[in-house]
């Protein structure tokens, strides 16, 4: 299955959020990755969305997308063209038996830690899809207690941005 990352600026008002979901679900898109927030324009939001398609042509999908009324422009990002990353916020078990080796993999990984308690650390980390699965396989094997993953944020690369020139 195929992953594309759509840039999706959208009028910052109630329920598009829901009527942007709606749509996927009723098309049966599905949504691997969702990150909605505010930009450098006051009363537009971006949403960075990730989604699978496999039966679906992916201009099928922003063909539907544009045709909701608070969408006001969407672009495709290419991993190659774009910096992409994820937040994870991990609580490992780590007791004084395995701290320093759980510290050891938590520097490997340019990650850090921001909350310590006798028996666990909470780890931050920042990166692509890859770099998160890769920490969260070498922390596997100490217990991990708890986790949370923010969904993909992204942005074109080089000096173009994607603005929205008018507001509907």
């Amino acid at each position: 299955m195929e992953k594309h990352t759509l840039s999706v600026l959208v009028e910052d008002k109630p329920g598009v959020l829901a009527r942007v979901s709606g749509l996927f679900s009723r098309r049966g898109f599905n949504i691997a990755s969702l990150a909605v927030g505010p930009t450098e324009q006051v009363g537009v939001s971006r949403m960075t969305i990730v989604v699978s398609v496999e039966d679906f042509p992916l201009e099928q999908v922003t063909k539907q997308l544009n045709k909701l009324v608070h969408v006001i422009k969407i672009v495709e990002l290419e991993p190659t063209q774009s910096v992409q990353r994820e937040l994870l916020l991990v609580k490992v078990r780590a007791d004084a038996t395995v701290r320093s080796q759980v510290l050891e993999t938590v520097q490997l990984f340019r990650a850090k830690v921001v909350d310590v308690s006798p028996e666990s650390l909470t780890v931050e980390a920042t990166g692509t899809s890859d770099k998160i699965t890769a920490l969260l396989r070498m922390l596997e094997p100490y217990g991990i207690r708890e986790m949370v993953q923010s969904g993909m944020v992204a942005v074109g690369r080089g000096p173009r941005s994607i603005t929205a020139t008018a507001v509907r």
